[in-house]
């Protein structure tokens, strides 16, 4: 094992759409990987297809596996806070239901600890005029979404979805978050 997987640590959130989470995630320094994908449900292997019906219990998430001597969960959460609504349950602009809602999928009890305080601080802040709803759980059984999710958004610059919803919000985060992006 290489020294640099000995560091290598692992977060999984839901903010929306996996599109969008995936987009912002991509262009962090620390980051190494960003894969799409479904937890929180009851359905093994679930598809998108029995995701987007609200009946599996999934949600939309992605896991970013990230240097924690480059970035810390801190920051993955900080960065989380102001890149979705967490204030609005099972939403995210036109997308509603469960599979879009707000959730910290943790890891281990450093990481809850970590979830929970950061929600106090940042509900605390007055960032969202209204309370934060994000959902923190135990990391249940991750699944890969399908193939064609996977870096959704540097693979589909002009689907109308990524030009009118995942554009602006990667421009947003990078013009906010200069300072965290890779060069």
């Amino acid at each position: 094992m290489s020294d640099i997987s000995k560091t290598i640590e692992t977060a999984t959130l839901g903010g929306g759409c996996f599109w969008c989470v995936e987009a912002i995630y991509q262009d962090v320094i620390g980051v190494h990987r960003v894969v799409s994908g479904y937890a929180g449900g009851s359905v093994e292997h679930p598809t998108y297809h029995q995701v987007c019906s609200g009946n599996t219990g999934h949600a939309e998430v992605v896991q970013i596996e990230f240097d924690p001597t480059a970035i810390s969960f801190e920051d993955i959460l900080f960065i989380f806070w102001r890149t979705h609504d967490p204030t609005t349950l099972n939403r995210q602009g036109h997308d509603v239901g469960t599979q879009y809602r707000s959730v910290i999928f943790y890891h281990d009890e450093q990481q809850r600890k970590i979830a929970e305080q950061s929600i106090a601080e940042t509900d605390a802040s007055e960032l969202w005029p209204d309370s934060i709803v994000t959902e923190i759980a135990p990391l249940p059984t991750f699944f890969d979404a399908e193939n064609y999710h996977q870096n959704y958004f540097v693979q589909n610059p002009y689907q109308p979805y990524c030009i009118a919803v995942i554009h602006p919000k990667v421009q947003k985060f990078r013009k906010s978050f200069q300072n965290k992006l890779r060069g």
